[in-house]
Parts: structure tokens; sequence; C-alpha cells
């Protein structure tokens, strides 16, 4: 981890850049905004720590109510757990028996839970857990339509919960049914449509493994951009949701119920950069690049900045156009740059620099950074 240039205490204006900085005023409201609706809800919820990558503020989402923590890698886990999780599902597939095995250590201080989609990964996991003399919870993993992992609804989703019911050291408990397609279709009426398919999804399988004698405790799913239809739904008993903490480009460009831009949560997390160059007529360089932020979804946005636009990047430069003649962005100004997809830019930092009041107050940790294995 690099040494962090930045101390508590230090103004904005004084941080080393770039870096990834978090309004802890926003953030905090985000948390309590998604635990107050689970409390309301009647519906647990267990926080997607993939977004975060960080013992710190998952200990804070539990401390609000949540049961635990998501994680998509056995690495994401083993951070969480040092950092004091003690409620844990890896909600992907494992089927290599060496990372098994650590998740079956990981079950001797905290509950550990995964996904399955192939007898295959249950065997797999039942000989770890037999191993280490542990119980770990198991889901069955149903497709929704995102052309990834998951066996189809209904009886091939029964087969496998059947097998899992009779492997030594599994815990058959449910289904794990995300949404994830939805979560980014534009419109409010949309994503609830495609939650009510998925639901009737669910509740084939729910159906299907009841007639073989099995109860579905957990039916886990939801995101930042449907939780409101999962968490009304009295079919879902978890949220998954991870990106509610921060926000991001992609999920602001969706629709709320009102066909206004979606506003449930706020922008908390941004990627400080100064203005490095004012040399070209008509543009402004930032000592933020690729290296800073991901593109996949896009080139971030500029917070309280109407008239410049990012228009590229490269590894150590991002490229601001000048909209209006009368746009001025002097040498040395700090711009908030307002990431596209949060979870993979978290990934490139190694700290978190908390900022309230314009002062930094923190510096957290990013813990499971770079944890994909």
């Amino acid at each position: 981890m690099n040494t962090v240039a930045t101390r508590v205490g230090d103004l904005l204006g004084a941080i080393d850049t770039p870096a990834l900085i978090l309004d802890l005023d926003a953030f905090e409201r985000n948390l309590q905004k998604m635990a107050d609706f689970a409390r309301d809800a009647g519906i647990r919820l267990r926080p997607h720590a993939k977004t975060h990558r960080s013992a710190t503020i998952a200990v804070r989402q539990i401390e609000l109510g949540a049961i635990g923590q998501c994680c998509q890698k056995v690495g994401e886990a083993e951070a969480l757990v040092r950092g004091g999780v003690r409620d844990i599902l890896v909600s992907n597939q494992v089927l290599d028996l060496q990372k098994l095995r650590r998740l079956a250590g990981l079950a001797k201080q905290a509950r550990i839970s995964l996904c399955f989609d192939a007898v295959e990964q249950v065997d797999a996991a039942s000989r770890a857990a037999q191993e280490f003399g542990v119980e770990l919870g198991a889901l069955v993993e149903i497709d929704l339509g995102m052309w990834r992992c998951g066996v189809p609804p209904g009886e091939p989703a029964a087969a496998l919960a059947r097998h899992i019911a009779v492997s030594p050291g599994l815990r058959f408990e449910g289904l794990q049914a995300y949404e994830g397609k939805a979560q980014h279709l534009k419109t409010y009426d949309e994503r609830a449509q495609a939650v009510q398919v998925a639901a009737q999804a669910v509740q084939l399988s729910i159906d299907a493994i009841g007639l073989a004698g099995l109860e579905c405790k957990v039916i886990g799913g939801g995101g930042t951009g449907t939780f409101m239809f999962e968490g009304a739904s009295k079919l879902w008993t978890e949220l998954q949701c991870g990106s509610y903490v921060f926000m991001d480009g992609e999920y602001a460009a969706i629709e709320g119920n009102d066909g206004a831009p979606y506003a449930e949560f706020e922008h908390s997390l941004f990627v400080l950069a100064t203005v490095m160059s004012t040399a070209g007529k008509g543009r402004v360089i930032v000592d933020a690049g690729l290296k800073s932020y991901t593109l996949e979804k896009g080139l971030p946005t500029i917070e309280g900045q109407p008239k410049a636009r990012l228009v590229a990047a490269s590894d150590e430069h991002g490229t601001i156009a000048l909209l209006s003649p009368d746009a001025d962005i002097p040498l040395g100004t700090r711009l908030k740059l307002i990431p596209s997809h949060c979870d993979p830019t978290v990934n490139l930092h190694d700290h978190y620099i908390c900022v309230r009041g314009g002062r930094v107050e923190a510096i957290w940790p990013i813990s499971a950074r770079g944890a994909s294995h």
C-alpha cells in the first residue's frame, strides 16, 4: 500500500492529487436512507462489498442494521473477516478447492455462505467443509436473464437444492436471485416490469423446491436501481445493494418514478484532480487519467462545471473541453470528477480520503483492493 501524502486536518486544497475522496455527509445520508428503507420494509439488508471493498465501511453499514455483507471473491471475504465482519455471502460460484478451503477456514470465525449452479461446485464445497469440520451456507443461484451464472428457474433449481441438502457440511438456505440487467434500465416502469418478471421465476423456483420438502429461508437479490421493488415484493428477503453508498454516473443516467434523473441517493465519491495545463486553446488538462478511474461505462463527469466536459483520458492525463468562450478554469484548479462506474474505480486506489466541511476528517484503507482471487 502506498504512503498517503495527505494528513487528517488538511484542507481540500492540500490533498495530493489524484485522490479518491469521500464526502462523508453525503455518504452517511446514503447509508442511513437505505438502512431506514430496509427497516421500514421489513427486509434484511446485506450490502455488496464489491462496491466499497472496505471493512471500515462494512462495519458502518452493520452498525446501522445490515446483517452482514456480500462479496464476489474469497479475498474480499478474507479482508472483511479480518476487519470484523461476521456474516458473509460470497454471491458467486467457487469451484477451486484451495479457495473453498480458505472459505472453510473463515467459517471458523464467521458465518460463511456461497452460491451454486453446478453439482461439481457443491461436491467441492462439501469436501472442503468436511475437511475443516464446519458448515457452509448454500444458495442456489437462478438465472434471471443476465446470461451469466445460475441454473434455469423451477425444476433445475430444485434438483440442485436436493443435491445440496444431502451434501455433508452444507446448509441449504434458499435462492440467489439477482436481477442485474434491470439495474440500469432507463425508466422506472421498465425496471418495475423487469422485477415482476423476475418474481415469477423466483416463485416458480420456490414452489419446485417446496415440492422437494425444502424451504427457501433466504431469497437474495436487489440492487441500487431496483431495491424499492424487491423491498415491496414480500418475496425477496435480503437486499444486496452496493452502489447506493457512492452513486456514480451510470446510476445517475437512469430515471426515478417522476421521469427526472435518479435522485434516490447522492454522489459521495469523487476523484479529485488538479488542472496541470492550460496551454491548449479551448481545453485544460488534469492530472487524473486511466489509472484513477475506469471508462467501461463512459467518461467521468465534472461536479459544478456546466461549461466543461471531460472528453478524453490517457494513462496520466484527462482532457477537459471548455464548452463556452467565457469558460475559464485556471491552472491549479481542483476539480471533482464523478466516476461513471464506482466499483472498479475504487479498486484503483489504496485509500479513501474522507472529507467533511472541506477538511480531511479520516483516511480509510481500501482493505480488499486487488483481492481478485
